[in-house]
């Protein structure tokens, strides 16, 4: 995930541009990453944005120079509430899109993922053939996910993105990993992620 939506030019030397979000992900990519994880920006304000004619020239950059890399575009309600901008990249065909399991606090925000929510963005997603990147941050959205999983809501093939360290939920600690893993849907890939300088704490 090279850009987030909380870097700047003030506070990282993160890729911003569409063109630069491309050179980067191309140096990973020769380093041996085999998936990515777009936020976008506007190319003249660099701020964040939906609109997928910005991620249109991403991803094309991205398919071009790492043909076969997986590629997931963010879906975050963290900025853009409204299904109608949240989902409109999934209109590209992407081969995954995020998908937050429940609303959640940041600490300069919210990110608001209601259950009607969720289950039109799996709709959408369905319908244009993108894997869910099934993101939980505690217990109680991975008790959600295998909820819908029981209702063959998510049909899969299922990937689940474990987002740990988040000062509002689940930390970077063995027994909460522990509680996480013994929940673990059967026939699931599990990825740990952690914010920030938990992040190798997850490695």
């Amino acid at each position: 995930t090279p850009t987030g939506t909380q870097t700047n030019r003030q506070n990282s030397l993160a890729p911003l541009t569409p063109n630069e979000i491309i050179e980067e992900i191309h140096e990973a990519y020769e380093l041996g990453i085999t998936l990515t994880h777009i936020h976008a920006r506007d190319p003249i304000t660099l701020e964040n944005t939906y609109s997928k004619n910005v991620y249109r020239d991403i991803l094309e950059g991205i398919r071009k120079n790492c043909p076969d890399l997986c590629v997931c575009v963010s879906l975050t309600g963290r900025l853009f509430p409204e299904f109608e901008k949240r989902s409109e990249v999934l209109e590209l065909y992407p081969d995954m899109g995020s998908l937050t399991m429940s609303s959640l606090n940041f600490p300069r925000g919210a990110s608001v993922n209601e259950p009607e929510m969720i289950l039109r963005l799996i709709s959408k997603m369905e319908d244009y053939g993108v894997t869910p990147e099934i993101e939980c941050f505690d217990t109680g959205m991975l008790n959600y996910t295998n909820y819908l999983m029981d209702k063959s809501t998510l049909k899969g093939p299922h990937y689940i993105n474990v987002i740990l360290g988040n000062l509002y939920n689940a930390q970077t600690d063995l027994s909460t990993f522990a509680s996480i893993y013994n929940n673990k849907p059967k026939d699931s890939l599990m990825c740990l992620g952690g914010i920030g300088k938990e992040q190798l704490k997850s490695n």
